[in-house]
């Protein structure tokens, strides 16, 4: 009996760890040092959004925190991918996490700066590209990423996270 139950608890992370779709299968440098592990997402669903302090859909913030407020306990992670491919980035991961913090109260999982485009995207990003068929045209660019992590569904950056649409393809994602 012991041998079983030792074998479960042991199965069970092995098994979650197997599970990871291969779209999240990616580690990303975390905004305040230390990895984000995207496989810790299998199982839930995923708006990824490259974001820009200094940029005119910064306010979208807002609406992406209340997004993760009121989704988590459903099954929703909502991580942020500050980047300066648009040059509407601060230049210190430091000064990006006390703005979003200080103006925005974002408490959702963000990465380090990262590029989101090009041959020199993060391959987290190339991956999303190949997996949506588009890259990110501006800042605030906003992918959602079913809970089998094998839908993802683009969005531009002028679709805000609090519309219709939008909270459609999150419900659609949500676990079952």
């Amino acid at each position: 009996m012991k041998r079983t139950l030792f074998a479960l608890l042991w199965a069970a992370p092995l098994a979650a760890v197997a599970a990871c779709p291969p779209l999240l299968n990616h580690q990303v440098p975390a905004l305040m040092g230390g990895k984000l592990n995207l496989c810790e997402y299998s199982g839930k669903a995923v708006v990824v959004v490259n974001t820009a302090s200094e940029c005119g859909f910064t306010p979208q913030y807002k609406n992406l925190q209340k997004l993760w407020q009121d989704y988590r306990a459903k099954g929703l992670v909502v991580v942020g991918f500050p980047s300066d491919d648009f040059n509407q980035e601060l230049d210190k991961d430091a000064d990006v996490a006390s703005f979003c913090q200080s103006n925005y109260g974002v408490s959702f999982p963000m990465s380090s700066r990262v590029k989101v485009r090009g041959s020199d995207a993060h391959p987290f990003y190339q991956a999303l590209a190949e997996a949506s068929g588009t890259t990110p045209k501006w800042n605030f660019y906003k992918y959602v990423i079913s809970a089998d992590g094998k839908t993802v569904t683009a969005f531009s950056s002028l679709t805000r996270p609090d519309s219709a649409e939008f909270l459609k393809a999150v419900g659609a994602a949500l676990p079952r």
